[in-house]
């Protein structure tokens, strides 16, 4: 799986990293929503980069001019529902993407055991098609898995690309041992050192999906 760590370079992403972060900020939860939609943005303008076009002649008030134009199926998927504001973003760029929506969930038992659980999924075949799931965050790494397994049921994709503003180091090396090499590229903001015994990273950000669409309880 290869990495790319976008924060490492100074950019406005890193200036939006910081407001996400930022607890005094966070109590806007619009102002945070759309700083997660615009990282969105910045990772679809990158990735962008990558793949396929090809030139079309496109017609003007003037003349005729040929263009460069994506020459590929994109499928945009995320894991409900914190990583809805990337998937916006992202969807801002693809806006021709088909999408997909996976609803993951912990379920705790006894002591410290958890479980990671798939609930509901809504995909389109992705034989042969780029495929770039987002989520806010990466902590273990096991939603993120379990929701790529998920998804390729549905088809192998030409590639995958995996978007999170914020991971945790054990997370990323999790994916690193357990996703195609050759196939996946895992694009980040910032990579933490540190993962809790609950999966919480830190210094991370809290509980992204409260913030962006308020508490669950």
């Amino acid at each position: 799986m290869k990495i790319i760590a976008l924060g490492e370079t100074d950019s406005l992403l890193g200036h939006y990293l910081a407001q996400i972060r930022d607890k005094s900020v966070q109590k806007d939860s619009m102002r945070f929503r759309q700083n997660m939609e615009r990282m969105g943005e910045i990772f679809a303008y990158e990735i962008s980069k990558t793949l396929s076009y090809k030139t079309v002649q496109t017609e003007t008030p003037l003349g005729i001019a040929d263009c460069r134009v994506l020459d590929e199926p994109i499928v945009l998927a995320t894991i409900l529902r914190a990583g809805l504001p990337v998937h916006d973003g992202l969807l801002h760029c693809f806006d021709g993407a088909q999408n997909a929506f996976v609803a993951a969930y912990r379920k705790y038992g006894k002591g410290n055991e958890c479980d990671m659980l798939i609930e509901y999924q809504s995909c389109p075949p992705l034989e042969g098609k780029t495929l770039v799931i987002a989520d806010a965050m990466l902590a273990s790494g096991a939603s993120m898995l379990m929701t790529y397994e998920s998804l390729v049921a549905n088809g192998e994709p030409k590639h995958t690309h995996i978007v999170c503003p914020v991971a945790s180091r054990d997370g990323v090396e999790n994916l690193s041992k357990n996703l195609p090499h050759k196939h996946v590229t895992f694009w980040v903001g910032a990579i933490d050192e540190e993962l809790t015994n609950h999966s919480f990273i830190v210094p991370g950000l809290g509980d992204a999906g409260d913030l962006a669409f308020g508490s669950k309880n």
